[in-house]
């Protein structure tokens, strides 16, 4: 090759990235161990300020219902969820009337923040001299049980009955679908109400009752969202080339087609843990469900309703359980609302 074919082959113009290395960017541990899309969520997440709101004041609750016994020690010993009553006077006593029956031993924290050698109501008591401190910390306890097990419940059931009837289509998913729609008429709370004032007497006062109610119609919405999902997910090219490879239905539907549609479903299920929540407090403040005196916060309003006509005067008995369900829902609620932002692929890249 002569020099002037040596020149030719030279490239013209600014060619300094030639000489410099390109540098890649540095996958983490972190990142390979959850994979991309799922550390893209992960770090939207963190970086949402509503997330990190929610995400501290569900902590907070969490810290509350694992300290528990720490917090305020159970009275009896060995049944925590009972609030203990400091004598049977109907009128609500304010915040700082000093224990006189049933005291809780006093725990560490106590001397050192109150000064104080003598347990006194921190919040009150309400109708019948229910401690409402007790009451709000316990009550944090029922209220991840039940909102935790009835959302996953409601979950699993409207995930597999909405996956279903997408898939397999046709009769299947007519008549699967005319079911739910019966279901979906009646009111869910209404429905749930009368459900568990049936199951009530069978099962007897407690937390069952209104958990398997709410179960029993809190699943549609999980159903109809992962099916309109599902029905056009499984027209995609690598599902119809599973289903010519001779990949089993079952395979195909819980392997390829469920992780690719779950996460609308999974924002809903997110946001729907406040949502059981404030339906488990409107059943108890009806009555129905657990047992008068049953560390719920719904139970904890329901004392109020005599003494709603005098609330200038007994504030305290709305105004604590009241705030502690406000400030749950909105941790739960601002959760789900960044996993829908971070979620939805037309916000990609602006979490």
């Amino acid at each position: 090759m002569t020099h002037a074919e040596q020149n030719e082959n030279i490239p013209s113009g600014d060619n300094r990235l030639l000489g410099e290395d390109v540098k890649m960017r540095e996958i983490g541990k972190l990142e390979r161990f959850l994979g991309p899309d799922n550390y893209r969520i992960l770090k939207g997440l963190v970086k949402t300020p509503a997330s990190r709101i929610g995400f501290v004041l569900v902590t907070f609750f969490a810290l509350i219902a694992i300290f528990a016994p720490l917090i305020i020690a159970p009275v009896p010993p060995n049944d925590g969820y009972k609030i203990p009553r400091d004598g049977f006077k109907n009128d609500p006593q304010p915040p700082g009337k000093i224990w006189k029956k049933n005291t809780p031993e006093i725990p560490f924290w106590y001397k050192k923040i109150t000064g104080k050698d003598q347990w006194v109501h921190l919040m009150g008591t309400s109708e019948g001299q229910y401690d409402i401190f007790y009451g709000v910390v316990w009550g944090t306890r029922t209220a991840f049980k039940t909102g935790l097990v009835v959302t996953v419940a409601t979950f699993v059931i409207g995930v597999v009955y909405g996956s279903i009837s997408a898939y397999y289509g046709g009769i299947v998913d007519n008549l699967m679908m005319r079911v739910l729609d019966v279901l979906m008429i009646l009111p869910s709370t209404l429905a749930a109400l009368i459900f568990a004032a049936v199951l009530t007497p069978k099962i007897g006062k407690s937390v069952l009752p209104v958990m398997i109610a709410l179960i029993a119609f809190g699943w549609m919405g999980y159903a109809r969202i992962i099916r309109g999902d599902i029905l056009s997910i499984k027209e995609r090219d690598y599902i119809m080339a599973a289903k010519v490879s001779g990949v089993k239905n079952g395979r195909i539907l819980f392997k390829h087609i469920i992780p690719n549609a779950i996460f609308p479903t999974l924002v809903l299920a997110s946001m729907g843990i406040g949502d059981v929540v404030l339906s488990f407090a409107a059943l108890s403040f009806l009555g129905i469900g657990t047992e008068t005196g049953y560390a719920d916060w719904g139970q904890l309003l329901s004392f109020a309703r005599n003494w709603i006509s005098s609330l200038g005067t007994y504030w305290y008995i709305v105004v604590f359980p009241g705030l502690t369900l406000v400030f749950y829902v909105l941790g739960w609620n601002l959760i789900g609302d960044a996993m829908r932002d971070v979620l939805d692929p037309r916000m990609r890249g602006k979490a």
